[in-house]
């Protein structure tokens, strides 16, 4: 199996395009997911083509002019920082389509992806089009900004970005969504793109599986990504770093049904 992290340390910046990391689901040796996470400086320019991926482009953090086909949207954005906690903008688009992207100020951007056939029409995400829940309670607490949740129309994608306050678990109870066994549970590849404040904080993560053939835990720092091909994934953040990740989920059906590790059933409140 691939190793199921890379750590920020590793990225190779490619200066002229502003793109980060480019993970493709060879790569990853999987079927659906791909990732880019692309960083420019003001007045910079970026291009993307869909080909035959549909792209949730998430605006991590500040503000852009964006084309993607026939539509365009002037000046978009609503955070200079992740932290801010306020929810994105994104653009979702299908395959066939050019992105082309202006920085206003200095951008992160994500590019979600995955194969599609391009049923539904490029569209933009606005704030107010996605939702805000709380999941958990104690230290199992967090924030979650549903960006293309299963009531959003799209083929494979469903991305959401979640805040754990410091100290806390997330992706707790452990989960897992690996089979498909409708109505309890999908198979969803899932990656992790993980953000912190400070950037010097860190967390842990671990993936597992029942029979433990799959067990890997990794200390996380700011903006390592981490792969869940399968098996259970919780997160854990240290006392005085505050975490953020980006989730990004595709499988053969489009919902997030999953299954609870039986050992911590009983955390869950009825």
């Amino acid at each position: 199996m691939p190793e199921l992290i890379k750590k920020a340390s590793s990225y190779l910046p490619l200066k002229q395009t502003g793109s980060m990391v480019d993970i493709s689901a060879e790569q990853a040796n999987w079927d659906y997911i791909s990732f880019e996470l692309v960083k420019l400086t003001k007045n910079q320019h970026f291009q993307y083509d869909t080909l035959d991926q549909e792209v949730c482009l998430v605006l991590l953090s500040g503000h852009i002019s964006a084309k993607a086909g026939q539509e365009h949207w002037e000046h978009i954005g609503n955070r200079e920082q992740i932290f801010e906690r306020k929810k994105p903008y994104a653009v979702y688009a299908p395959p066939k389509t050019n992105l082309h992207i202006q920085a206003i100020t200095n951008v992160e951007i994500a590019l979600c992806k995955a194969p599609a056939e391009g049923k539904y029409p490029t569209r933009l995400i606005l704030p107010d089009d996605i939702s805000m829940e709380r999941r958990g309670s104690g230290k199992m607490e967090r924030i979650i900004h549903n960006i293309l949740s299963e009531s959003a129309v799209a083929e494979h994608l469903l991305v959401v970005e979640v805040f754990t306050p410091e100290g806390n678990w997330s992706s707790f109870p452990p989960h897992k969504h690996d089979e498909l066994r409708l109505p309890e549970e999908t198979k969803l590849e899932e990656i992790y793109y993980h953000r912190m404040t400070p950037t010097t904080g860190f967390a842990f993560q671990r993936v597992y599986t029942d029979d433990r053939t799959l067990d890997e835990s990794f200390a996380i720092e700011d903006q390592d990504i981490v792969f869940v091909p399968k098996g259970y994934h919780p997160v854990a953040t240290t006392p005085g770093t505050e975490l953020y990740y980006l989730n990004v989920m595709a499988g053969p059906v489009r919902q997030w049904k999953f299954t609870n590790e039986p050992n911590f059933e009983r955390l869950i409140q009825s």
